[in-house]
């Protein structure tokens, strides 16, 4: 009765073996794009596509959270100078960057980029900077959305409703959507973005129509930008546009991809720049003659004291209702960006394979978006058990943190494009200057949000101030991957930010 136990327990092990290699073979050998593992195709039109990127600009937030901020702090009535400063380094990145697109259709934008350029090591490092940062500016914009949300329930009387069970909500609510197409949530998040910028834009209209237009020629003379603060302002203007580059993380999903994402790209950085000029230079007539005083007595009150002045209570009562549709179309925006970047090196073999599966019947990535929202509802129950505040504790540890890693990755992309469209033209050519222009523009960005860290975060703490080391862990994380890849299992090594790349 014994002898045969040894025999059986070694069959059962030689079959795990064989189950294991045959997995592992049917990983390597896989098509990088079987039907299963494919996004929904043709569904987002360039007007979809830069509502999901505004989306996630949150304008309303960045007016109303850290736009007075940048006046309290910084260089004042500059203000408004700084931000046409940001949009021209974005601008000069895009136009590099809208030329490479077509070359790399994949949904890990950065990643596929990066992979491309400075080689797969790099790349699979950068993808993950990429995730963490989307990650966390999505539990970052969670927090401040469930203490919005509470407030408004607390004025209700719903006094018993803690803000972790607000956001343990909203999970869920992202859950469900991510089962449908991504259409339906363009179109969402098309009504949130519309009703934030009509606001705040009703607010500037009444400001110039009450008080006239200033002085154009000193609110933008090179010599009030270029003033005392102008550094501290552009920490806050270039951390406002961070967000447009997501056009490329949709491409795989838009309708005729060559025409709609350049549009949405442009048409992104167009509205968000003009909006915040034009909203920062209203701002500054209002406040006149010193918007820096102004805005320096209540920074968070400083927006609602002047819709409560230029449009009256109810318009300070919808602009208070708005920045909670704001918050949540920028936790959707930010939720859809991470689900398609696991969803992209899930397809690659960076992940486990079953990440990459979508829905059937719409292409919806929901299995990519699933540890997304276990690691937002693990984060949101570690700080309400915890005691933490929302926005004062999760809100401000992790916004600084998600900014400069999508800051260091547009930095090292704008660098990466020249030398990427040589390698395919053989030469650089003249677009070249331009991303080189915009990523100097944006390394000294980036620079400042480091140099200047607590001023992101709002907080002296030094356990929040060291996060941005964790950057590097992460990216050293992706590199001893892709090490151990290219060693170990070289045809999956050879996938890294393959996936949809033409030629």
């Amino acid at each position: 009765m014994q002898g045969p136990r040894p025999v059986r327990l070694t069959g059962f092990l030689i079959l795990i073996r064989v189950l294991e290699h045959r997995n592992l073979n049917d990983q390597i050998n896989a098509s990088p794009n079987p039907a299963a593992d494919k996004l929904s195709q043709g569904v987002l039109g360039s007007v979809d596509i830069t509502f999901m990127v505004l989306a996630v600009a949150a304008p309303m937030a960045i007016v109303v959270a850290t736009m007075p901020i940048a006046f309290a702090l910084g260089n004042a009535t500059g203000v408004a100078g700084t931000y046409v400063l940001s949009g021209l380094a974005i601008t000069f990145f895009a136009i590099g960057y809208v030329r490479l697109l077509p070359f790399i259709r994949n949904a890990g934008a950065f990643y596929a980029i990066i992979s491309q350029t400075f080689g797969r090591v790099a790349g699979l490092a950068g993808s993950y900077v990429a995730l963490v940062s989307y990650v966390a500016l999505c539990c970052a914009t969670l927090g401040a959305l469930s203490y919005f949300i509470t407030n408004l329930l607390q004025s209700l009387g719903l006094d018993f409703v803690h803000w972790g069970v607000s956001a343990l909500a909203v999970i869920a609510i992202l859950g469900l959507l991510s089962y449908f197409r991504i259409d339906f949530t363009a179109k969402l998040l098309a009504i949130a973005l519309g009703a934030e910028v009509i606001a705040i834009l009703v607010l500037d209209v009444a400001i110039l129509m009450a008080d006239g237009f200033g002085a154009p020629g000193k609110i933008f003379a090179p010599s009030v930008v270029l003033g005392p603060g102008l550094g501290i302002s552009a920490i806050y203007a270039f951390n406002s546009v961070i967000g447009f580059e997501a056009t490329a993380i949709y491409q795989e999903e838009a309708r005729n991809p060559k025409v709609s994402i350049p549009r949405a790209t442009y048409a992104a950085i167009a509205v968000i720049c003009v909006f915040y000029v034009f909203t920062a230079y209203a701002f500054i007539v209002a406040s006149a003659p010193d918007v820096r005083a102004a805005a320096a007595q209540d920074p968070g009150h400083f927006v609602f004291g002047l819709a409560r002045r230029y449009i009256g209570p109810q318009g300070e009562a919808i602009l208070s209702i708005l920045v909670i549709s704001s918050a949540f179309a920028a936790v959707l925006g930010l939720f859809n960006n991470s689900a398609r970047y696991v969803f992209a090196l899930a397809r690659d073999g960076a992940l486990p394979a079953g990440l990459a599966r979508t829905r059937s019947v719409n292409g919806a990535p929901f299995n990519a978006g699933f540890p997304v929202i276990v690691v937002l509802a693990v984060v949101i129950s570690l700080f309400a058990l915890m005691g933490l505040d929302p926005l004062l504790s999760l809100t401000t540890a992790l916004t600084g943190f998600g900014s400069v890693g999508l800051m260091a990755l547009l930095t090292i992309t704008a660098f990466a494009i020249p030398v990427f469209l040589k390698k395919r033209t053989g030469s650089f050519g003249l677009v070249s200057i331009f991303p080189f222009a915009g990523g100097a523009m944006l390394l000294a960005g980036t620079i400042l949000s480091v140099a200047n860290y607590p001023l992101l975060t709002g907080t002296d703490s030094p356990v929040i101030n060291q996060l941005p080391a964790l950057l590097v862990a992460i990216a050293a994380a992706g590199m001893v991957q892709a090490l151990i890849l290219r060693r170990r299992h070289p045809a999956i090594f050879a996938r890294i930010g393959l996936s949809q790349v033409a030629g």
